[in-house]
Protein backbone atom coordinates (compact mmCIF):
# COMPACT_ATOMS: atom_id res chain seq x y z
CA UNK A 1 0.00 0.00 0.00
CA UNK A 2 1.63 3.22 -1.04
CA UNK A 3 1.69 6.15 1.92
CA UNK A 4 1.09 9.11 1.44
CA UNK A 5 2.91 12.35 0.05
CA UNK A 6 5.36 14.08 2.71
CA UNK A 7 2.32 17.18 2.49
CA UNK A 8 -0.42 15.01 2.12
CA UNK A 9 -2.70 13.90 4.98
CA UNK A 10 -3.64 9.90 5.45
CA UNK A 11 -7.04 11.23 7.04
CA UNK A 12 -8.28 14.15 4.68
CA UNK A 13 -11.63 14.79 6.60
CA UNK A 14 -8.99 15.30 9.80
CA UNK A 15 -7.19 17.74 7.56
CA UNK A 16 -10.27 19.61 6.25
CA UNK A 17 -11.92 20.32 9.59
CA UNK A 18 -8.35 21.20 10.41
CA UNK A 19 -8.09 23.68 7.68
CA UNK A 20 -12.15 24.84 8.88
CA UNK A 21 -10.62 25.41 12.23
CA UNK A 22 -7.82 27.93 11.01
CA UNK A 23 -9.94 29.53 8.79
CA UNK A 24 -12.00 30.39 11.50
CA UNK A 25 -9.43 31.35 13.74
CA UNK A 26 -8.07 33.93 11.18
CA UNK A 27 -11.20 35.93 10.97
CA UNK A 28 -11.81 35.86 14.52
CA UNK A 29 -8.04 36.89 15.00
CA UNK A 30 -8.84 39.23 12.22
CA UNK A 31 -11.75 41.27 13.55
CA UNK A 32 -9.41 41.32 16.83
CA UNK A 33 -6.16 42.60 15.55
CA UNK A 34 -8.57 45.28 13.33
CA UNK A 35 -9.94 46.17 16.99
CA UNK A 36 -6.60 46.42 18.45
CA UNK A 37 -4.93 48.35 16.23
CA UNK A 38 -8.02 50.95 16.34
CA UNK A 39 -7.17 50.95 20.15
CA UNK A 40 -3.64 51.42 19.01
CA UNK A 41 -3.83 54.34 16.52
CA UNK A 42 -7.15 56.48 17.99
CA UNK A 43 -5.41 59.13 19.18
CA UNK A 44 -3.43 59.60 16.32
CA UNK A 45 -6.33 60.16 14.20
CA UNK A 46 -6.26 56.81 12.72
CA UNK A 47 -8.04 53.53 11.98
CA UNK A 48 -6.86 50.50 11.41
CA UNK A 49 -7.73 50.89 7.72
CA UNK A 50 -6.29 54.25 7.63
CA UNK A 51 -2.95 52.83 9.10
CA UNK A 52 -2.89 49.84 6.33
CA UNK A 53 -3.21 52.76 3.41
CA UNK A 54 -0.36 54.32 5.25
CA UNK A 55 1.34 51.52 5.57
CA UNK A 56 0.96 50.58 1.97
CA UNK A 57 2.49 54.02 0.62
CA UNK A 58 5.48 54.02 3.06
CA UNK A 59 6.31 50.22 1.94
CA UNK A 60 6.08 51.82 -1.62
CA UNK A 61 9.48 52.93 -3.18
CA UNK A 62 7.40 55.49 -5.60
CA UNK A 63 4.39 57.26 -5.01
CA UNK A 64 1.32 55.58 -6.41
CA UNK A 65 -2.37 55.98 -7.59
CA UNK A 66 -5.01 54.45 -5.63
CA UNK A 67 -5.78 51.12 -7.91
CA UNK A 68 -2.36 50.33 -7.62
CA UNK A 69 -1.96 50.57 -3.56
CA UNK A 70 -5.23 48.56 -3.51
CA UNK A 71 -4.00 46.10 -5.46
CA UNK A 72 -0.95 45.64 -3.36
CA UNK A 73 -3.25 45.33 -0.47
CA UNK A 74 -5.10 42.88 -2.42
CA UNK A 75 -8.59 45.76 -1.89
CA UNK A 76 -11.14 46.89 -4.34
CA UNK A 77 -9.95 50.26 -5.72
CA UNK A 78 -13.02 51.95 -4.37
CA UNK A 79 -12.42 50.50 -0.51
CA UNK A 80 -8.91 52.51 -0.83
CA UNK A 81 -10.06 55.32 -2.68
CA UNK A 82 -13.01 56.10 0.15
CA UNK A 83 -10.03 55.78 2.45
CA UNK A 84 -7.66 57.66 1.06
CA UNK A 85 -9.99 60.53 1.05
CA UNK A 86 -11.01 60.44 4.43
CA UNK A 87 -6.76 60.36 5.25
CA UNK A 88 -6.98 63.35 2.70
CA UNK A 89 -9.65 65.48 4.40
CA UNK A 90 -7.82 64.57 7.84
CA UNK A 91 -4.51 66.12 6.39
CA UNK A 92 -2.46 62.75 6.34
CA UNK A 93 -2.22 62.42 2.75
CA UNK A 94 -1.72 64.72 -0.60
CA UNK A 95 -2.95 64.14 -4.24
CA UNK A 96 0.04 64.61 -6.42
CA UNK A 97 0.26 65.23 -10.18
CA UNK A 98 1.08 61.64 -12.28
CA UNK A 99 2.82 62.48 -15.30
CA UNK A 100 1.56 59.06 -16.53
CA UNK A 101 -2.16 59.53 -16.15
CA UNK A 102 -3.88 62.78 -15.91
CA UNK A 103 -7.01 61.62 -13.74
CA UNK A 104 -4.39 59.02 -11.28
CA UNK A 105 -2.93 61.28 -8.83
CA UNK A 106 0.20 59.61 -7.03
CA UNK A 107 -0.26 59.73 -2.78
CA UNK A 108 1.59 60.78 -0.64
CA UNK A 109 2.57 61.52 2.94
CA UNK A 110 1.99 64.97 4.31
CA UNK A 111 4.26 65.44 7.51
CA UNK A 112 1.41 65.08 9.44
CA UNK A 113 1.17 61.72 7.65
CA UNK A 114 4.46 60.51 7.90
CA UNK A 115 4.55 61.83 11.83
CA UNK A 116 1.54 59.95 12.56
CA UNK A 117 2.53 56.59 10.77
CA UNK A 118 5.92 57.07 12.08
CA UNK A 119 4.41 57.14 15.77
CA UNK A 120 2.37 54.26 14.67
CA UNK A 121 5.08 51.84 14.40
CA UNK A 122 6.89 52.55 17.51
CA UNK A 123 3.50 52.04 19.35
CA UNK A 124 3.38 48.86 17.04
CA UNK A 125 6.80 47.71 18.15
CA UNK A 126 6.30 47.82 21.65
CA UNK A 127 3.08 46.07 21.23
CA UNK A 128 4.49 43.26 18.90
CA UNK A 129 7.51 42.64 21.66
CA UNK A 130 4.21 42.22 24.58
CA UNK A 131 2.53 39.63 22.13
CA UNK A 132 5.99 37.57 21.00
CA UNK A 133 6.84 37.19 24.80
CA UNK A 134 7.21 33.28 25.29
CA UNK A 135 7.20 32.59 21.14
CA UNK A 136 9.79 31.36 19.38
CA UNK A 137 10.76 33.31 15.82
CA UNK A 138 10.66 29.92 14.41
CA UNK A 139 7.12 29.31 15.20
CA UNK A 140 6.14 32.67 13.93
CA UNK A 141 7.55 31.75 11.12
CA UNK A 142 5.92 28.65 10.68
CA UNK A 143 2.50 30.18 11.09
CA UNK A 144 3.83 32.84 8.62
CA UNK A 145 4.73 30.55 5.92
CA UNK A 146 2.02 28.88 6.24
CA UNK A 147 -0.44 31.77 6.13
CA UNK A 148 1.11 32.95 2.82
CA UNK A 149 0.59 29.34 1.22
CA UNK A 150 -3.00 29.70 1.67
CA UNK A 151 -2.64 32.83 0.32
CA UNK A 152 -0.75 31.75 -2.47
CA UNK A 153 -3.25 28.81 -2.43
CA UNK A 154 -5.97 30.81 -2.98
CA UNK A 155 -4.51 33.25 -5.36
CA UNK A 156 -3.77 30.48 -7.56
CA UNK A 157 -7.21 28.84 -7.56
CA UNK A 158 -8.74 32.50 -8.16
CA UNK A 159 -6.68 32.62 -11.44
CA UNK A 160 -7.67 29.30 -12.11
CA UNK A 161 -11.32 29.86 -12.05
CA UNK A 162 -11.08 33.35 -13.80
CA UNK A 163 -9.53 31.80 -16.78
CA UNK A 164 -12.09 28.91 -16.76
CA UNK A 165 -14.42 31.25 -17.24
Amino acid sequence: MDSPAPHESADPDRSRRALTELILTVFRLNGDLLAAGDRLVHDLGLTSARWQVLGAIALSPVPLPVAHIARNMGLTRQAVQRVVDDLRQAGFVQIDPNPHHRRAGLITFTDKGEDAYRQAIARKDRWADGLCIGLSAETVEAADALLRDLQRRLDDAASGDAQAS
